[in-house]
């Protein structure tokens, strides 16, 4: 699915991220655990490798209790072995799950204290819990939070008082998302505006990846013995149920999408993970292909232009 949403304060705040990285010694990359390579943002990779140096990263698998455990975990095994990254998942609601951060801040850089504190940026996509993060390690409310993305839109620096300074900085996305399946899942956890999506169409996708990977949850959440075999179907079932009747008597698609797309986000579902490392794997092979395909194209296009000029 291709998104079309960048405001402009996504693309300032990039600028000014990149501006301020020398200041900080690490990062802090708060991901969603459901979807940890989708919501991964690789502007943030991109900025922290300067002048042939790594910052240190922490990734924080967030919202881990509304994903798989074992699939939770294989992607913090497969984010480790990238090297100089230290994998955890948490859920940024629960204080004692977010205090233990602090401490891998400081194994990190042991000789800091409070009159040479860690300079630690937090930084994420849209939605991801960055500013419910930030309360906690705070102990008190000092980011504003919500259920809709782009809730920060400016940089601000937190002085916990314990030898840990937070440069918090804006969700951003970036300009365009080469795997679609990427943005398909982006769309489903509301990392996107929703009016800049279709919400029948990504109620389809999902459908599709919950009926393969999540049969069994799908049947005791909307009480079916036997699946339907097709997406199509299946909405048009639990849309009866429910009562998401439009003209005609026909199923409103897109209502029964938004409850189906409504109870993922809020994990009524289950424990859901969107994707696995080994898809993701598949994934990008796929897409090399398409992207060498367009570049082909595109240089006989070239190619030919000049030879009839």
């Amino acid at each position: 699915m291709a998104i079309h949403w960048y405001p402009g304060h996504m693309h300032k705040a990039r600028k000014e991220i990149v501006k301020a990285l020398p200041k900080v010694d690490l990062v802090i990359e708060v991901l969603d655990a459901r979807i940890p390579y989708s919501s991964e943002n690789p502007v943030i990779e991109s900025i922290r490798t300067k002048n042939g140096y790594t910052k240190p990263c922490i990734k924080l698998l967030n919202k881990s209790d509304l994903a798989n455990e074992k699939i939770t975990q294989a992607w913090c095994d497969s984010f480790e072995a990238q090297g100089n990254v230290k994998a955890l998942p948490i859920m940024a609601t629960q204080t004692g799950q977010v205090k233990p951060l602090i401490a891998s801040c400081r194994q990190l850089f042991p000789d800091r204290n409070k009159e040479k504190p860690i300079h630690a940026m937090i930084m994420g996509i849209p939605n991801v819990g960055k500013s419910t993060l930030i309360n906690a390690l705070a102990g008190k409310v000092i980011a504003k939070t919500g259920n809709e993305p782009a809730i920060t839109k400016n940089q601000q620096r937190i002085d916990l008082g314990n030898g840990i300074v937070l440069w918090d900085t804006p969700g951003i996305l970036w300009p365009k998302i080469e795997n679609e399946n990427s943005g398909y899942r982006l769309a489903c956890i509301g990392s996107i505006k929703d009016t800049a999506m279709d919400y029948g169409d990504v109620g389809f996708y999902l459908v599709e990846y919950l009926l393969i990977a999540y049969p069994e949850l799908l049947k005791e959440r909307y009480d079916i013995t036997n699946l339907p075999d097709t997406p199509l179907h299946f909405l048009e079932h639990i849309g009866a149920q429910r009562g998401c009747l439009g003209t005609g008597g026909l199923v409103d698609l897109v209502k029964i999408s938004t409850i189906l797309i409504n109870e993922l986000r809020n994990g009524t579902l289950g424990k859901i993970s969107l994707e696995t490392p080994n898809m993701i794997e598949k994934e990008l092979v796929e897409v090399e292909r398409i992207l060498k395909e367009k570049a082909d194209k595109k240089a006989a296009r070239k190619k030919n232009f000049k030879k009839n000029k």
